[in-house]
Protein backbone atom coordinates (compact mmCIF):
# COMPACT_ATOMS: atom_id res chain seq x y z
CA UNK A 1 0.00 0.00 0.00
CA UNK A 2 2.61 2.90 0.93
CA UNK A 3 4.65 1.24 -2.60
CA UNK A 4 1.25 2.23 -4.58
CA UNK A 5 0.89 5.93 -2.60
CA UNK A 6 4.41 6.55 -3.15
CA UNK A 7 4.83 5.64 -6.45
CA UNK A 8 0.66 7.71 -7.34
CA UNK A 9 2.66 10.89 -6.22
CA UNK A 10 6.20 10.33 -7.31
CA UNK A 11 9.45 11.73 -5.92
CA UNK A 12 8.43 15.61 -6.01
CA UNK A 13 5.10 14.21 -3.41
CA UNK A 14 5.11 13.92 0.50
CA UNK A 15 2.91 11.38 2.04
CA UNK A 16 1.61 12.20 5.46
CA UNK A 17 -0.52 9.72 7.91
CA UNK A 18 -1.82 10.46 11.27
CA UNK A 19 0.49 8.59 13.98
CA UNK A 20 -1.80 9.41 17.03
CA UNK A 21 -0.66 8.51 20.43
CA UNK A 22 -4.53 8.72 22.50
CA UNK A 23 -2.56 6.31 25.15
CA UNK A 24 -0.52 9.30 26.50
CA UNK A 25 -3.11 10.87 28.47
CA UNK A 26 -4.70 10.98 31.65
CA UNK A 27 -6.05 8.06 32.35
CA UNK A 28 -8.29 9.86 35.20
CA UNK A 29 -9.19 13.02 33.28
CA UNK A 30 -12.03 14.06 35.52
CA UNK A 31 -9.71 14.01 38.54
CA UNK A 32 -7.59 17.43 39.13
CA UNK A 33 -6.21 15.36 42.82
CA UNK A 34 -3.06 13.66 42.67
CA UNK A 35 -3.49 12.37 46.32
CA UNK A 36 -5.29 9.48 45.33
CA UNK A 37 -2.47 6.26 45.62
CA UNK A 38 -4.29 3.87 42.58
CA UNK A 39 -4.66 7.30 40.10
CA UNK A 40 -1.22 8.14 40.73
CA UNK A 41 0.00 4.79 40.24
CA UNK A 42 -1.73 4.26 36.84
CA UNK A 43 -1.14 7.87 35.90
CA UNK A 44 3.10 6.85 36.17
CA UNK A 45 2.18 3.78 33.73
CA UNK A 46 1.25 6.51 31.23
CA UNK A 47 3.96 6.26 28.38
CA UNK A 48 6.03 9.74 27.86
CA UNK A 49 5.60 10.60 24.08
CA UNK A 50 8.78 9.28 21.81
CA UNK A 51 9.58 9.34 18.35
CA UNK A 52 9.07 5.46 18.09
CA UNK A 53 6.22 4.79 19.97
CA UNK A 54 3.51 2.80 18.17
CA UNK A 55 0.49 4.36 17.33
CA UNK A 56 -3.15 3.12 17.19
CA UNK A 57 -3.85 4.41 13.84
CA UNK A 58 -3.98 1.36 11.80
CA UNK A 59 -1.68 -0.75 9.04
CA UNK A 60 -0.86 1.61 6.90
CA UNK A 61 0.31 4.39 9.58
CA UNK A 62 2.75 1.84 11.87
CA UNK A 63 3.91 0.93 8.27
CA UNK A 64 5.39 4.62 7.42
CA UNK A 65 6.56 4.70 10.80
CA UNK A 66 8.52 1.76 10.19
CA UNK A 67 9.94 3.04 7.31
CA UNK A 68 13.61 4.54 6.82
CA UNK A 69 14.06 8.60 6.80
CA UNK A 70 10.29 9.23 7.49
CA UNK A 71 10.26 12.23 9.76
CA UNK A 72 7.56 12.30 12.74
CA UNK A 73 6.10 15.69 14.06
CA UNK A 74 6.59 15.75 18.25
CA UNK A 75 3.23 16.45 19.58
CA UNK A 76 2.21 13.64 22.52
CA UNK A 77 -1.33 12.96 20.98
CA UNK A 78 -1.72 13.93 17.90
CA UNK A 79 1.56 13.41 15.50
CA UNK A 80 1.71 12.46 11.82
CA UNK A 81 4.41 11.35 10.33
CA UNK A 82 5.66 12.23 6.62
CA UNK A 83 7.91 10.95 3.41
CA UNK A 84 9.08 12.86 0.67
CA UNK A 85 9.89 16.29 -0.05
CA UNK A 86 8.17 18.39 2.09
CA UNK A 87 8.04 16.07 4.97
CA UNK A 88 10.32 18.49 7.92
CA UNK A 89 8.49 21.46 6.71
CA UNK A 90 4.85 19.36 7.25
CA UNK A 91 6.06 17.89 10.93
CA UNK A 92 8.39 20.53 12.45
CA UNK A 93 7.38 22.58 15.31
CA UNK A 94 3.92 21.01 16.16
CA UNK A 95 2.06 23.40 18.68
CA UNK A 96 0.98 21.70 21.58
CA UNK A 97 -2.16 24.36 21.92
CA UNK A 98 -4.68 23.27 18.99
CA UNK A 99 -2.34 20.81 17.44
CA UNK A 100 -5.25 20.18 15.07
CA UNK A 101 -5.58 24.12 14.63
CA UNK A 102 -3.30 26.85 12.84
CA UNK A 103 0.52 26.22 12.75
CA UNK A 104 0.34 22.97 12.99
CA UNK A 105 0.54 20.31 10.26
CA UNK A 106 -2.93 20.13 9.16
CA UNK A 107 -2.51 23.94 8.51
CA UNK A 108 0.61 23.46 6.59
CA UNK A 109 -0.67 21.01 4.47
CA UNK A 110 -3.96 23.08 3.65
CA UNK A 111 -1.14 25.89 2.78
CA UNK A 112 -0.11 23.43 0.16
CA UNK A 113 -2.75 22.43 -1.57
CA UNK A 114 -2.86 19.02 0.05
CA UNK A 115 -5.28 16.00 -1.36
CA UNK A 116 -7.34 13.97 1.71
CA UNK A 117 -7.56 10.71 0.61
CA UNK A 118 -10.06 8.49 2.89
CA UNK A 119 -9.09 4.49 2.19
CA UNK A 120 -12.47 2.85 3.72
CA UNK A 121 -13.14 4.70 6.35
CA UNK A 122 -15.34 7.67 6.85
CA UNK A 123 -15.43 11.14 7.38
CA UNK A 124 -15.73 10.71 11.23
CA UNK A 125 -12.04 9.77 10.92
CA UNK A 126 -11.34 12.74 8.56
CA UNK A 127 -9.05 14.79 10.45
CA UNK A 128 -9.01 17.94 8.25
CA UNK A 129 -12.41 18.51 9.52
CA UNK A 130 -11.32 19.29 13.03
CA UNK A 131 -8.99 21.34 11.43
CA UNK A 132 -11.77 22.96 9.27
CA UNK A 133 -13.45 24.00 13.07
CA UNK A 134 -10.70 25.36 14.74
CA UNK A 135 -11.18 27.47 11.76
CA UNK A 136 -14.87 28.68 13.05
CA UNK A 137 -15.19 31.62 15.89
CA UNK A 138 -17.86 29.03 17.62
CA UNK A 139 -15.46 26.06 17.23
CA UNK A 140 -16.01 23.31 20.45
CA UNK A 141 -12.95 23.10 22.35
CA UNK A 142 -11.64 20.18 24.66
CA UNK A 143 -8.64 19.89 27.09
CA UNK A 144 -5.60 17.28 26.02
CA UNK A 145 -3.52 16.09 29.65
CA UNK A 146 -0.58 14.46 28.72
CA UNK A 147 2.75 13.81 30.97
CA UNK A 148 5.78 15.26 29.11
CA UNK A 149 9.47 15.78 30.34
CA UNK A 150 10.49 19.59 31.78
CA UNK A 151 14.01 19.79 32.14
CA UNK A 152 14.56 16.26 34.33
CA UNK A 153 10.49 16.69 35.96
CA UNK A 154 7.97 14.52 34.23
CA UNK A 155 4.88 16.30 34.48
CA UNK A 156 1.38 16.74 33.18
CA UNK A 157 0.23 19.12 30.96
CA UNK A 158 -2.83 20.76 29.84
CA UNK A 159 -3.67 22.51 26.29
CA UNK A 160 -6.61 23.35 25.02
CA UNK A 161 -7.63 22.37 21.29
CA UNK A 162 -10.81 21.90 19.25
CA UNK A 163 -13.45 19.39 20.53
CA UNK A 164 -14.43 16.07 19.45
CA UNK A 165 -17.23 15.06 17.09
CA UNK A 166 -18.32 12.04 18.02
CA UNK A 167 -20.73 11.90 14.62
CA UNK A 168 -22.61 14.38 15.42
CA UNK A 169 -21.47 16.66 11.98
CA UNK A 170 -18.96 15.23 10.18
CA UNK A 171 -20.77 12.23 8.54
CA UNK A 172 -23.16 14.78 7.43
CA UNK A 173 -20.40 17.08 5.99
CA UNK A 174 -18.97 14.11 4.14
CA UNK A 175 -22.41 13.77 2.28
CA UNK A 176 -22.88 16.93 1.42
CA UNK A 177 -19.66 17.77 0.27
CA UNK A 178 -20.11 14.62 -1.74
CA UNK A 179 -23.40 16.31 -3.24
CA UNK A 180 -21.37 19.13 -4.46
CA UNK A 181 -19.07 17.39 -6.48
CA UNK A 182 -15.78 18.07 -4.34
CA UNK A 183 -15.06 14.29 -3.51
CA UNK A 184 -13.93 11.44 -5.92
CA UNK A 185 -14.46 8.05 -5.17
CA UNK A 186 -14.02 4.47 -6.13
CA UNK A 187 -14.35 1.04 -4.60
CA UNK A 188 -10.98 -1.01 -4.22
CA UNK A 189 -11.51 -4.71 -2.88
CA UNK A 190 -13.83 -3.67 -0.68
CA UNK A 191 -12.63 -0.48 0.24
CA UNK A 192 -14.60 2.56 -0.66
CA UNK A 193 -11.72 5.58 -0.84
CA UNK A 194 -12.34 9.04 -1.07
CA UNK A 195 -10.01 11.53 -2.86
CA UNK A 196 -10.69 15.05 -2.27
CA UNK A 197 -8.63 18.36 -2.71
CA UNK A 198 -7.53 20.13 1.02
CA UNK A 199 -8.70 23.40 0.24
CA UNK A 200 -12.16 23.41 -1.35
CA UNK A 201 -13.20 20.75 1.10
CA UNK A 202 -11.52 22.92 3.79
CA UNK A 203 -13.34 26.09 2.76
CA UNK A 204 -16.53 24.05 1.95
CA UNK A 205 -17.05 22.46 5.69
CA UNK A 206 -15.50 25.66 7.26
CA UNK A 207 -18.60 27.37 6.21
CA UNK A 208 -21.43 25.04 6.83
CA UNK A 209 -19.86 24.49 10.03
CA UNK A 210 -19.95 27.86 11.01
CA UNK A 211 -23.35 27.78 10.05
CA UNK A 212 -24.34 24.64 11.66
CA UNK A 213 -22.59 25.17 15.16
CA UNK A 214 -24.25 28.94 15.28
CA UNK A 215 -27.72 26.86 14.72
CA UNK A 216 -26.79 24.69 17.56
CA UNK A 217 -26.66 27.87 20.10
Amino acid sequence: MIDALLCCIGDAGTLVVPTFTPQVSDPHPQSRAFDDPLADEARRNVSLFRDDLPTPMGAVSSAILSRPGRLRSDHPQASVAALGVRAREITVDHPLVYALGKNSPFDRMYGLGAYILLLGVGHNRNSFLHYAESLTPRHRTKLRRFPALVGKDRLWMEAPDVGDDNGVYFPQLGAEADAVGLIRSKTIGSARCQLMESVPFVDFAKARLDELLAEAK
